[in-house]
């Protein structure tokens, strides 16, 4: 499941590479969507509230797949986030410690995990 293999890279735990927040998230769906392994690396100057605008990183690396996969959907995820963390930017998540960055990651890929589930067959 994408959601626990996120916070396994973010640990470093059970066998799984070390990655920062956004990494975790690209490297969790990477088969799960079909994403480029060459983003793992891309992804890792986005960790730590490096992503454009101080943005957390599990939720840009999050938003740039909800983008790709449902365009219609960016201002659900934006809002689902910003209720549970009470911000999009890092360092005021980090300030209201409302989620911590482990938080942030299970929270953006359980979102992305919902809106990729493949719809069950009538």
């Amino acid at each position: 499941m994408p959601i626990e293999k996120a916070k396994k890279h973010y640990l470093g735990k059970e066998g799984h590479q070390k990655f920062n927040c956004a990494q975790s998230i690209v490297a969790a769906f990477k088969e799960h969507l079909g994403l480029d392994p060459k983003m793992i690396n891309e992804y890792a100057k986005y960790g730590g509230g490096n992503a454009p605008n101080n943005l957390c990183g599990a939720y840009f690396a999050a938003l740039k797949q909800v983008e790709r996969l449902s365009p219609d959907k960016v201002l659900d995820f934006e809002s689902h986030f910003f209720t549970l963390a009470g911000s999009l930017k890092c360092n005021e998540i980090r300030q209201q410690r409302k989620l911590s960055c482990l938080g942030c990651i299970e929270k953006a890929a359980e979102y992305l995990t919902r809106l990729s589930a493949k719809p069950t067959p009538r």
